[in-house]
């Protein structure tokens, strides 16, 4: 029977190297992701048979399709059997499109599949977004000039434990911008950012932070999800100061993720102006995800 546990920061290296063995490029399959959100989504996990399975959800549960070295079959047949001994509908969700075939080719005809564009990643050569070269991007090498003839006192630097409080107060006066907690979403997140600030060294999360006349005006920080990509799970920026946002993009790239092939900025969550910005980078490929639910039987 599998045995449910939230996660907890001592987890890290085992999930890693489960989520390393399936080679998926999603967001979904990093630590940081999984326990800065834990609390927010009720975040568990279990292992069987040298498989890590996550199951998120405080009513009818979802499951992500389980990664590591093992036989998924048992697996999915043990999930499948809890899940109809609690009464829920069998959901798994967020699953990239082959391990939607894998699942399918395991059970044909027993799921429906439904595409979740709102969760679709974005995911860019880190050629593109260091170097902005080519017609398309002319917008983007404009703002980025602009800031630099506003602003000759700007100054790049690695997120460190040194700057980390620095950066925190910053993501504060953000969300007192935003008015956070009075947006569920906000709000939520706020809740995730908070867990990346507390746990950054213990997550190994790498980020980097953007000066104007010494001030933070604008951080990131993210975790690699394979070996030639990387995820950038946080990005704020004040909107007062324009081009910050593609300035702390732009530097963090050319200095931080040098070997990197691809960076994956993670979804739009839906959001019109969020899904405008990020398809004006023009990314090399968005990272489907599918959700698959369990047919009822005849």
């Amino acid at each position: 029977m599998l045995e449910f546990r939230p996660v907890s920061i001592a987890d890290r290296e085992m999930v890693t190297a489960h989520m390393r063995c399936a080679g998926f490029r999603g967001s979904d399959y990093t630590f940081a992701n999984l326990y800065n959100w834990a609390e927010v989504h009720n975040i568990c996990i279990a292992e069987m048979g040298g498989l890590l399975i996550v199951r998120n959800g405080r009513e009818n549960y979802g499951y992500l399709f389980p990664v590591g070295e093992g036989d998924v079959r048992p697996a999915l047949e043990e999930i499948t059997e809890m899940s109809h001994r609690l009464g829920h509908t069998l959901v798994h969700y967020n699953m990239p499109r082959e391990a939607m075939e894998a699942l399918d080719a395991l059970y044909p005809g027993r799921f429906t599949f439904r595409e979740q564009r709102d969760n679709f990643d974005y995911i860019y050569t880190r050629e593109s977004l260091a170097g902005l070269a080519g017609k398309k991007l002319h917008g983007k090498r404009n703002h980025i000039a602009r800031f630099k003839a506003a602003y000759p006192d700007w100054h790049y630097e690695p997120l460190t434990t040194q700057n980390l409080n620095e950066a925190w107060e910053m993501s504060l006066e953000w969300c007192r911008q935003k008015n956070c907690m009075q947006t569920a979403s906000l709000r939520q997140e706020s809740c995730a950012v908070y867990r990346a600030f507390q746990n950054f060294e213990a997550e190994s999360l790498v980020g980097g932070l953007l000066r104007v006349g010494g001030r933070v005006v604008a951080f990131t920080m993210g975790s690699p999800v394979t070996e030639d990509t990387f995820v950038v799970h946080i990005e704020k920026a004040f909107s007062d100061v324009q081009g910050a946002y593609p300035m702390i993009n732009q530097q963090f790239v050319q200095n931080a993720l040098e070997g990197y092939t691809y960076v994956n900025r993670e979804d739009d969550l839906g959001d019109e102006g969020l899904r405008r910005a990020k398809l004006s980078y023009y990314p090399a490929f968005l990272y489907e995800r599918f959700e698959a639910i369990e047919r009822p039987p005849l």
